[in-house]
């Protein structure tokens, strides 16, 4: 479980986030919309322990985040907007690599098998990272998850830049991962993914979460209209830093 409890992240007089309070169950995917600066990625980056609370915690499976940061990374796994692989190494060294990071180095058998099971091509497998799409690319990170058997992941705008048939590849996967409980957070900007793959979906601005409702009990349009609304509204202005 993920758990943002009165977290607030300052920048000298610059509030990037306030009070922030959430939590994602095992089987929950949480989407955050907001737009640039809305304090989407800085949440993320608090649960990675990138940069630290100004106070509040963030806690993974009831660890607090600061005071173990070593241990709560056992729990997790990151896949940021664009993943960082090794380029001259292939899908399946990749793998083998950062799931061996974890403490969970596979066989090449068991590897293949990973990287086959989320959809990468199997001609693609043994091939340098360098010549692998984004999409390619977010499958491997996949791929990763389930090697390390992570029951939380974080995802900083995953599909980004993908085309519709990999983004919607990429919404299956993350429905096999919550049908196994892993607790899902994702920052995204994409509204359409969040109402489709969301099980509860948040929105932000200037580091408020202004709105958090459960994805089956609102419908495409109307998130829209709340979204828009949310983000043009006098009433959270006094918001806006």
């Amino acid at each position: 479980m993920l758990i943002a409890r009165d977290l607030c992240k300052d920048y000298g007089s610059t509030v990037a986030l306030k009070n922030l309070n959430l939590q994602v169950r095992p089987g929950d995917i949480y989407c955050l919309l907001g737009a640039n600066g809305a304090g989407k990625t800085t949440a993320i980056n608090l649960f990675m322990n990138f940069i630290e609370p100004t106070s509040g915690q963030a806690i993974i499976n009831g660890i607090d985040v600061t005071d173990n940061p070593q241990s709560t990374k056992k729990h997790l796994v990151y896949i940021p907007e664009n993943l960082n692989l090794y380029g001259n190494l292939t899908g399946l060294e990749n793998l083998r690599f950062f799931a061996g990071l974890g403490g969970a180095l596979p066989d090449k058998k068991t590897a293949y098998a990973l990287l086959d099971s989320v959809g990468l091509q199997k001609e693609a497998i043994s091939r340098r990272v360098k010549e692998y799409s984004k999409g390619m690319r977010q499958k491997v990170g996949i791929a990763i998850a389930r090697a390390k058997m992570a029951d939380n992941l974080l995802l900083d705008e995953p599909t980004s830049g993908l085309d519709p048939q990999a983004s919607n590849d990429f919404a299956k996967l993350l429905e096999e991962l919550r049908q196994k409980e892993v607790a899902i957070l994702m920052a995204t900007h994409d509204l359409f993914r969040a109402k489709e793959t969301g099980t509860h979906i948040g929105i932000m601005r200037a580091g408020v979460l202004i709105h958090s409702l459960k994805a089956d009990e609102i419908k495409l349009n109307e998130l829209e209209d709340l979204y828009l609304e949310t983000m043009k509204s006098n009433q959270y202005a006094a918001t806006d830093h």
